[in-house]
């Protein structure tokens, strides 16, 4: 089983703007615990024992309140003096990693993955980058994915090109530690325009496809309903 992963926590939250405070997004409270918090949990019930958190403005806020331990977990900070991008901030916090392979969360999204099913499917098609697909109602904010019959990736449309049903990029990623290092990768990237949309017709990236829970707490309008439906989550 995987037991490492790196969460994006240094986003600023500008969309969330008037209904959050000056603190990262990743720091937004969800019932009075922050959103960081549910995600640690979710983790933690799956056996990952160390959480690098890619981090940059206001870091001091999730380091003075996670420090080093929560819980099981043994958290490592990747910081940023300057925004990396969603790609720098993976590849800098990769230098961190001792695994072989490491998840990666979006940390403003929760998405309630099987990680068991998830690693055994990585196994299966030997797969060195998985991105976990949610099928959503409209596509429009997000852009989708398409794959073919064994599960690779086609194709990628961008955010507010096509309206409809389809599946996303659900913000979550499995990726070889050797296999990412060996693209010649700038400092400052996008891990969905530089690496995926970039490399997916020429290198095999895995789609894997879940329909469990999932939010993304980037708008208000979801932050809003963050508050109400993880009452029921388990974390």
């Amino acid at each position: 089983m995987i037991k490492e992963a790196i969460i994006l926590a240094g986003g600023l939250g500008t969309r969330l703007k008037g209904v959050v405070k000056e603190v990262p997004k990743s720091m937004a409270l969800i019932n009075g615990r922050p959103f960081l918090e549910y995600q640690l949990n979710y983790l933690e019930s799956w056996g990952i024992n160390k959480v690098i958190l890619s981090v940059g403005y206001k870091s001091e806020i999730i380091s003075d309140y996670f420090k080093d331990k929560y819980k099981s977990i043994e958290i490592k900070y990747s910081f940023e003096d300057e925004p990396l991008g969603t790609g720098g901030g993976i590849k800098r916090a990769f230098e961190k990693v001792k695994s072989e392979y490491a998840l990666v969360f979006n940390g403003d999204t929760f998405f309630d993955v099987d990680l068991q099913k998830l690693n055994t499917f990585r196994k299966k098609k030997d797969a060195d980058v998985l991105l976990v697909l949610r099928f959503v109602d409209d596509i429009k904010r997000y852009g989708a994915i398409s794959y073919d019959a064994e599960n690779i990736i086609t194709d990628f449309s961008e955010k507010n090109k096509k309206s409809g049903e389809g599946y996303i990029n659900g913000g979550i990623y499995l990726i070889n530690k050797n296999y990412f290092q060996k693209f010649d990768l700038p400092e400052k990237f996008s891990i969905e325009k530089d690496f995926f949309e970039k490399y997916y017709s020429t290198h095999d990236f895995y789609g894997f496809r879940c329909s469990l829970y999932f939010l993304d707490i980037g708008i208000p309008e979801d932050y809003y309903k963050a508050q109400d439906e993880f009452k029921k989550l388990p974390y």
